[in-house]
């Protein structure tokens, strides 16, 4: 009789406290990262969840991504219209190859560039999500103010938000010279940049900025040559046994405090 009671306050109590848990715990936001290696160098998607969560967000990040790819590219392949038709994403990251919105590779390519973007935001709002515009960046400061303004002009003309790297990234370099802001092959983003976009994200995301101190990313950060399906990657923490470099990175609590003042000093 007493195993019999112990069952039945068992039954009654332990799955009330599970529901409990599952009623208060907010949803996960998801987000899909759709562009290229300036995305998967040094892992944004990973950085920017590790982030959030320090902060008590429940994101979960997936990203679409492949080196040197357009959002031309995504848009003619239709693995952006699959990857929406598979999973509901609050939110989608679009980012462009850097240069197009400067007509650097042609003459038409920043129509390309404004072209795709617009029927891919469409297509992201038809299914019930938000697009966003990560902006990408030039080395000069004359390059960097004309890539900002052509991609927040570009957002503008679409009404949908716009997170501008390119000026911060040069406020970056002006207040700390030496620090990582760039890979070794002075193309990509270093860790430094990396975590400036994560924090620029978050404050646009969330409205406010994340909390200063150290932050460690359990994820592999990925190399220039690593290569992706044409899928959405649906756990950035995972790590890929033929990717090379490290497998994780902590970022000290003085390469967070510098990144969220540079953050803060350029908002969109």
């Amino acid at each position: 009789m007493r195993a019999a009671w112990a069952l039945l306050v068992l039954a009654l109590t332990t799955p009330a406290g599970s529901w409990a848990r599952e009623r208060i715990d907010p949803p996960a936001m998801r987000l899909l990262f759709v562009g290229n290696s300036l995305v998967y160098v040094g892992n944004l998607p990973a950085v920017f969840d590790a982030l959030a969560r320090r902060n008590g967000r429940s994101v979960q990040s997936d990203m679409l991504v492949k080196g040197g790819a357009t959002l031309s590219d995504r848009l003619a392949d239709g693995s952006v219209e699959r990857a929406l038709g598979s999973a509901e994403y609050d939110r989608v990251i679009l980012q462009e190859r850097g240069g197009d919105f400067l007509c650097a590779f042609g003459s038409d390519s920043c129509q390309r560039a404004a072209n795709s973007l617009q029927r891919l935001a469409g297509m992201v709002r038809d299914r019930g999500s938000m697009p966003l515009l990560l902006g990408t960046y030039q080395g000069s400061p004359r390059a960097s103010r004309e890539i900002v303004e052509a991609e927040s002009a570009a957002a503008a003309a679409l009404g949908i938000p716009y997170v501008s790297i390119s000026n911060r990234l040069q406020a970056g370099m002006q207040a700390a010279p030496s620090s990582r802001w760039l890979h070794a092959d002075r193309m990509h983003p270093g860790h430094e940049l990396v975590l400036l976009e994560a924090i620029a994200l978050y404050r646009t995301l969330f409205g406010e900025s994340p909390k200063n101190g150290a932050l460690r990313v359990l994820a592999p950060m990925h190399e220039p040559d690593a290569h992706f399906p044409a899928a959405v990657v649906s756990d950035t923490f995972l790590p890929d046994p033929a990717t090379r470099g490290p497998r994780s990175y902590t970022y000290p609590a003085a390469e967070v405090r510098l990144a969220l003042a540079i953050a803060g000093r350029n908002p969109d």
